[in-house]
Order: structure tokens, then C-alpha cells, then sequence
């Protein structure tokens, strides 16, 4: 399904919105079916110089410029102050919100009642168009919209639904803040690295060549799980098994992670409320 003609309305135009914007254009968004909303005058320059049309306020669009899509991705601080101006086009558009931590019935208060709404949680990969979206249709979205929403987020990435909004806490926690998680990987990575000898340069092109080359052949053979892929790295009495008893044993890696997407959900849902 393509959505070249449909008139997308973007606001707030920072990373996130500029990853969408040129994931759009990219997958043939006609740039006049396309508008964003962006006050900072030098994060507008930066989406016009992506080749985003954007303008600093809602007043200085064109009243003929109806969308069909209204993409809110401004900052979860000034939702409430700024998302009422945009519940006018309740209908017949829908709205897609990728504004964290802000639930459903939140962005129903702004917008009124009756707004389609669909919110989703994209993580900081998009910006590379290597994002993993997760989304759920409130009340009201029909299973077409729903459809064309899935092309709208696919421009950056890989994207999933769930029909419980509970569980976007969780999703933030694994992949919304899984990012810092891998870059930390390669901080302590490089780290080690250095501390059994290796030249401070070298370990760390070591540790980032190593996540990015593992991911993407996690990518390459979507069949194998990810413990049939460690296992195909690891001979019985060599240096990785060597290595991975330390990272599985009590207290190890699944441990901390476990620990840290609880700690990450708990203040997602703290946030949120």
C-alpha cells in the first residue's frame, strides 16, 4: 500500500520526526502532500535541508492543506499545551503519536474525545532506518488505517502492534531504551579490551565492528534464534565458552538485564502517570 498521495500534516520536526520525514520522502512521499510544524529555528532549517517542507507555526499553513495523517512527535513536556491547537482535524485525519510516555486517553483529552488515535514508540535506530516501532490503534482506528499506518512506520524500520497499552511500558524498556543498552555493550567492551592490553583505538573498532557485525548477521538469518546463533560461535572448551561462563553464570548479564528493563518499565509507568 502506498502512501504517496495521502497528505501527511508532521509536528514537531527534531531526530525523530526528520528520520520519518526522509523515510517518507525516500519511499516516494510527494514533498507538496507533506508539511511539518517546527518552531526551533535551527531544527527547521535542519528539516528543510533534509528536504522536509516546514513551516515555524500551524497559522502559516494553507487552510486548503487538509491531512490525512496528523504525526505528532513534539517533546512529552508541552503536549498538553500545544496539541489542542490540532483537534480540528479529528476528522477526518488520524493521528499517529510517537510522544513518550503519553497514553492514549492523554492524547484523547487534547485532541477530543472522538480522534482516531494511534500511538507508537519507535526507538533511535529509525534515524538510520534500522528502527523497531511498536504501535497499538486506540478505539475508533479501522484495520485500514491500521494498514497504512504500518507503511507509514516501515519507513524506518521493522514494525510490530500490540492490542494491550500496558505493555508499551515494557516496550520502551526493551526496545525504546535497548539502544543505550548496546552502546554501553560497546563501552564495556572496548574497555575490557583495553585492560588485557589492546591500544585504546584499536579495541574500540574491535567492540563497535563486533556488535554492528553480529546484528547484522542476527538480521541476515532471521530462522535462528539467538541462542542457536551464540551456540554456533561457541566450541566446547574454547575461549568464547571460556567467556560466557562468566556472562551466564549467577549474576550475570541476563541477571542485569532483567533488572534493567524491570527498572525501565517501572519509570516508564511512573512517567506515564
Amino acid at each position: 500500500m502506498s502512501t504517496a498521495r495521502r497528505r501527511i500534516l508532521l509536528v514537531g520536526c527534531g531526530k525523530m520526526g526528520q528520520a520519518l520525514g526522509r523515510g517518507w520522502l525516500a519511499r516516494g512521499q510527494s514533498a507538496s502532500s507533506l508539511m511539518a510544524i517546527e518552531p526551533n529555528d535551527v531544527t527547521a532549517r535542519a528539516a528543510k535541508d533534509a528536504g522536509i517542507p516546514t513551516v515555524r507555526s500551524l497559522a502559516q499553513i494553507d487552510a486548503a492543506f487538509q491531512p490525512d495523517w496528523v504525526v505528532l512527535a513534539v517533546k512529552p513536556q508541552v503536549a498538553a499545551t500545544t496539541l489542542t491547537d490540532y483537534a480540528r482535524f479529528a476528522q477526518p485525519a488520524t493521528f499517529v503519536s510517537i510522544i513518550a510516555g503519553v497514553r492514549i486517553s492523554s492524547l484523547r483529552t487534547f485532541l477530543g474525545p472522538k480522534a482516531a488515535v494511534i500511538r507508537a514508540m519507535p526507538n533511535t535506530a529509525a534515524a538510520v532506518g534500522r528502527g523497531m516501532t511498536v504501535a497499538i490503534a486506540g478505539a475508533g482506528v479501522s484495520t485500514s488505517a491500521r494498514s497504512e499506518c504500518t507503511v507509514l512506520l516501515d519507513a524506518v524500520g521493522d514494525v510490530a502492534w500490540v492490542e494491550d497499552e500496558a505493555l508499551m511500558d515494557a516496550v520502551t524498556a526493551v526496545s525504546g531504551s535497548g539502544p543505550a543498552y548496546v552502546f554501553l555493550l560497546i563501552e564495556c567492551l572496548a574497555e575490557a579490551g583495553v585492560k588485557a592490553g589492546l591500544a585504546p583505538q584499536l579495541a574500540q573498532r574491535l567492540a563497535r565492528q563486533t556488535i554492528i557485525g553480529a546484528g547484522e548477521l542476527a538480521r541476515l538469518t532471521p530462522e535462528s534464534n539467538a541462542a542457536a546463533l551464540r551456540q554456533n560461535v561457541t566450541s566446547p572448551g574454547g575461549t568464547t565458552e571460556a567467556a560466557l561462563k562468566v556472562l551466564m553464570g549467577e549474576g550475570g548479564l541476563q541477571r542485569l538485564l532483567t533488572e534493567a528493563v524491570a527498572a525501565a518499565t517501572a519509570r516508564s509507568r511512573e512517567l506515564a502517570g
